[in-house]
């Protein structure tokens, strides 16, 4: 599945490091979740958590998939987006390509920062091991580039949900994969 952000709200929207974090922790749930269960995570009030999953739901981030009738109150169950993201600038308008740049700049960073700190936080445990690949290049066509992030991506929701088999352990991933035309092949 696939997602494309072309506007500039949208990205504002996705970018945004506290909806990063909620987006977080609806995928922590492995299951549908309501915005109450993701506050009391968060320990914040369910009001500021609702408010940011509003933004995320208007963008499809986040999507109303039950309502359960709980001590006469409606719990709204959200599952959060589980696929590739694209920010595509194609569509945009000269005068705001700038913007656009730094929005999508700060997008990236900010996924980056909170990956970089779930990663040492968990690190720091004494039993905690993380596997880190750097500087690699490997060389594929559009095509392929398209199915190598395909292929991830169906593994993760293949292996998205907690198993009863045994030695199953959960694992955190962050993955990019990007080209880089500056770079000339040898």
């Amino acid at each position: 599945m696939k997602k494309e952000l072309k506007t500039l709200e949208e990205i504002r929207i996705y970018s945004d490091p506290y909806r990063i974090q909620i987006l977080n922790e609806f995928i922590s749930f492995n299951r549908p979740a309501t915005v109450k269960e993701v506050a009391d995570a968060l320990h914040e009030v369910p009001a500021k958590v609702y408010y940011h999953a509003k933004k995320l739901e208007s963008i499809g981030m986040l999507e109303l998939v039950d309502t359960k009738l709980v001590n006469g109150i409606t719990a709204k169950y959200y599952e959060p987006y589980k696929g590739q993201v694209i920010i595509s600038k194609s569509d945009v308008d000269d005068t705001i390509k700038q913007v656009f740049q730094s929005e999508a700049e700060k997008l990236v960073s900010n996924f980056y920062d909170e990956n970089k700190k779930r990663f040492l936080q968990n690190y720091s445990g004494s039993k905690s091991k993380g596997n880190l690949i750097n500087n690699s290049s490997i060389y594929l066509t559009e095509q392929e580039a398209e199915q190598l992030f395909s292929m991830i991506n169906e593994f993760c929701e293949q292996h998205g949900h907690p198993s009863p088999e045994e030695g199953r352990v959960r694992y955190e991933m962050f993955f990019t994969l990007f080209h880089n035309p500056d770079i000339k092949s040898k």
